[in-house]
Order: C-alpha cells, then sequence, then structure tokens
C-alpha cells in the first residue's frame, strides 16, 4: 500500500498579496511609472557595477598584503565609499521592488479597501519618513566641505547617495499612496487592473 503525498505548495501563495499587486512596479510587464521602472533598472546595473568594484578592490587590498606584505591604502577608502552607495542604492532598488521585509499578515486578511487603507498609511508615513531623510542629507550636505583623506574625493559625493535614494523611495511611497487613494474611492478603477 502505497501513500502518496500531497505536491509541495508554491510559495507564491505566501509570497504575493493580490491587494498588493496594483502597487507593485513590474519591469518586464511595463506596470507602473516608466521613470520609476528606468531608474530601478539603472540602479540595479549601478548596485552591479559596484558591487564588481568592491570586490576588485577588496580583493587588491587582500593580494597586496598577502603577497606583497603591503595594504593598498586607497582601496580601502574605496571599498567604504562604493559600500556606501551600494547600501543606499540597494535600498531603493529593493523597495521599487518591493523586496524589503515586511510583516504582511493583518494585510493579508483584510478586505481590499482596508488593505489599501493600511498601505496608503504606510506609503504616507515612508514618505514623511523619507523627507526627514532627505531634509538631514542636505543639512550634511551644505555643511560639508571637505575631501577623503586618500582619494581626496568630495564628501558631498558620497553623501548624495543618501540624498538620492530617499528622495527616490519617497516618489514611490507617494506614487503607491495616490494609487491606493484611487483604489479606495473606485475599487474597479484603471489602477485595480495593472494601469498607470
Amino acid at each position: 500500500m502505497s501513500t502518496s503525498t500531497p505536491p509541495p505548495v508554491d510559495p507564491g501563495v505566501f509570497l504575493d498579496d493580490p491587494n498588493r499587486e496594483p502597487l507593485e512596479l513590474d519591469i518586464e510587464a511595463r506596470k507602473g511609472p516608466a521613470v520609476f521602472r528606468w531608474l530601478t533598472v539603472i540602479m540595479e546595473q549601478l548596485i552591479a557595477a559596484i558591487l564588481v568594484a568592491l570586490i576588485v578592490s577588496v580583493s587588491a587590498n587582500v593580494i597586496g598584503r598577502s603577497l606583497l606584505n603591503r595594504s593598498l591604502p586607497w582601496a580601502d577608502e574605496l571599498a567604504r565609499m562604493l559600500f556606501i552607495w551600494l547600501i543606499f542604492l540597494g535600498a531603493a532598488a529593493a523597495f521599487a521592488r518591493f523586496e524589503h521585509i515586511a510583516v504582511d499578515f493583518l494585510v493579508r486578511k483584510l478586505q481590499p479597501r482596508g488593505a489599501h487603507l493600511l498601505y496608503m498609511l504606510q506609503n504616507l508615513i515612508i514618505t514623511v519618513l523619507m523627507g526627514i531623510v532627505v531634509w538631514g542629507g542636505y543639512l550634511v550636505m551644505s555643511r560639508s566641505t571637505g575631501r577623503t583623506a586618500i582619494l581626496g574625493v568630495p564628501w558631498n559625493l558620497i553623501n548624495v547617495s543618501l540624498v538620492l535614494c530617499a528622495g527616490f523611495i519617497a516618489a514611490v511611497a507617494l506614487w503607491r499612496a495616490w494609487q491606493c487613494v484611487r483604489l479606495i474611492r473606485d475599487p474597479s478603477s484603471p489602477a485595480y487592473r495593472g494601469g498607470h
């Protein structure tokens, strides 16, 4: 007598939220504002290039220390700058693709209007927080006049990563909040069917 095991459950059942679908940017399906889609693709390409440069920089320093018994001081400084850009670009690209960790248990249990109300509140809070980050980054940039010690790179070239990425996140969050308003007011609106 053989017992058959049920087929494995598709993980998409747990990962996909149908209430979130109208708020998503989809590069391949050309869903969402084109400017956000293009900026996301550009950020992802920059992330790949920065990651390669980071690996080369750190590897060069390791090889220099191991084989030449001499470290490359510029490699540490370059790696730090690249890592800062990598963090902020990665955060913005992940936000655009809904790839940040989220606890969505409550949202999944709600009817679409209730879920969109919570998504709207979430995106408005994100917008306010990113506005504070942009303002703080602007203050830091306005007071920063120095350069890095070894490479002589202006600090503002590093600080601007925070401002640009927080500004992008705020813009996407505002778009998502607006989509939520449209969906709450009219659940049959084109936004619900994946329109812009």
